[in-house]
């Protein structure tokens, strides 16, 4: 009998330890129903181990990973099988950008930066990019960037990631709203509201680099603050009329996980 995984939030650690997994997916085809889909949901809804799983199945570094999905749904999709490993993926968590005012907030998205070219140096040795733009990367590396170059700084890797791998990129934000939440509590929420709106305007509605943009939160932030014309956008949120199955339970899984564990004395409980 499969172990309940507590907390555990990447999924290959779910699947490589055959934890009891509830198969979330067809999210994949979901994602490609629009150029940039928003996902809202409360916490423990397994948001964070759903964008773990799309960065496992895209990533074009995780080929060596491509077993995790045998013998799950999205593998009876041929079309979306054609997409597995085959685009460069940046995927960024902002769930740690809770400092108390703007000047640490952006110090700590210069950290997570940081981390996606660290994770592709390989384009600081690209025969496809000029050296201006590995000057640019190395600038991004050495945290050594204004705050324009920072708010630019995920559209210029995905369009760096095109030129060396000849693939549009995906991003993953996962946790988008944390930022803003401390911006709100400590008084800074407007500073906030604009560094993050350059940052998703760039990345998500004018780059041309982009194949497909998916964000994670707890909250649905308007359209007019931080996704200001954003046009090619879809929200998913609990109200929605689609996606509802691909976050949390639904009372046929519940049913299924109890049977699997002989508890069905429990289903009017549960």
């Amino acid at each position: 009998m499969k172990q309940i995984s507590t907390g555990i939030e990447d999924f290959k650690t779910v699947i490589d330890n055959d934890y009891y997994y509830v198969d979330k997916t067809q999210l994949i085809a979901d994602v490609f129903s629009n150029a940039v889909m928003l996902y809202t949901r409360p916490r423990r809804f397994g948001k964070t181990l759903n964008m773990s799983m799309l960065y496992y199945f895209f990533s074009n570094k995780e080929k060596d990973n491509a077993y995790l999905f045998e013998g799950l749904k999205i593998t009876e999709n041929k079309e979306m099988m054609k997409h597995q490993n085959q685009y460069p993926v940046i995927y960024i968590t902002l769930k740690d950008m809770k400092a108390a005012n703007i000047e640490q907030q952006v110090d700590k998205f210069r950290i997570l930066i940081q981390d996606v070219v660290n994770r592709y140096y390989v384009l600081m040795k690209s025969s496809y990019l000029n050296e201006i733009e590995k000057k640019e990367l190395m600038k991004l590396l050495e945290k050594a960037s204004s705050l324009g170059e920072l708010e630019e700084a995920l559209k210029k890797v995905s369009q760096c990631l095109m030129k060396h791998y000849g693939k549009k990129a995906i991003i993953l934000i996962d946790e988008y709203d944390v930022p803003l939440q401390s911006a709100f509590i400590h008084d800074y929420y407007d500073e906030m509201t604009m560094f993050l709106g350059n940052i998703f305007s760039s990345a998500l509605k004018t780059n041309t680099s982009l194949e497909r943009g998916v964000l994670t939160g707890c909250l649905q932030i308007a359209k007019e603050s931080i996704f200001t014309g954003l046009n090619n956008f879809t929200v998913r949120s609990i109200t929605s009329q689609y996606g509802g199955e691909y976050f949390g339970f639904t009372q046929n899984e519940i049913n299924e996980t109890l049977n699997y564990y002989n508890l069905n004395d429990k289903k009017e409980e549960m």
